[in-house]
């Protein structure tokens, strides 16, 4: 189930306009060529994952606290819970993301990433996936738990990149090669409120799952 949700928030990731998929679409069309759609697909995933890696490795550190990981768990929830909230409040850009040249989309991508805090929405699942690992290892050596909390990081970066990326590769592909950029400038929505309130959700019920076990 938790890596279900791994794989939706990718999904959700990648759908949103917001990651990046109208920059490949941009780059596609400029060029008149597929390859160069394709070709900005991969600093667009590459940043995301990084962003990722970023927020999550921190986190598999923490889980070798076993004794601390409800209250880790927790603390994480609300870390979350409170981002969410202060999209909601404050829903201006980071002006310093206007400020990254075009052709630079890996660091765009990160930078993005990390403003819209795309992986803190990841912590609640991964800490929820470690959760048994670092159970059953609670009593092994700390460098064996180490090895464990960072594989699983990984694993779940690459996986909800992997998504995120297809996502939006697809829809820019239809976007390019079938609906063009009418449907871009018909469908174009701000998914701002959204994206803050899954973040207040994901939080939600992982504070609520935390409390509870």
């Amino acid at each position: 189930m938790l890596w279900l949700a791994v794989v939706a928030s990718g999904l959700y990731h990648g759908v949103n306009p917001g990651m990046g998929w109208p920059l490949a679409v941009s780059a596609g069309l400029m060029e008149r060529s597929p390859r160069a759609l394709a070709s900005a697909l991969w600093p667009l995933a590459v940043g995301h994952l990084l962003a990722m890696l970023l927020v999550i490795l921190p986190f598999a550190l923490l889980v070798t606290l076993v004794e601390w990981q409800r209250q880790i768990q927790i603390g994480a929830s609300l870390l979350v819970i409170a981002f969410g909230v202060f999209r909601l409040v404050g829903r201006s850009h980071p002006r310093a993301l206007a400020r990254i040249p075009p052709t630079q989309l890996g660091l765009w991508s990160f930078a993005v990433a990390i403003a819209h805090g795309a992986g803190l929405m990841l912590v609640p699942i991964y800490l929820g996936l470690c959760r048994e690992a670092s159970l059953d290892r609670g009593h092994a050596a700390a460098d064996a738990l180490i090895n464990t909390s960072v594989s699983m990081a990984v694993l779940v970066a690459l996986v909800h990149a992997a998504a995120m990326i297809a996502a939006g590769g697809c829809l820019a592909w239809l976007v390019y090669r079938y609906l063009g950029l009418k449907f871009v400038s018909r469908s174009w929505f701000n998914l701002d409120m959204s994206w803050a309130i899954s973040l207040v959700l994901v939080g939600a019920i992982a504070l609520a799952l935390s409390v509870a076990g």
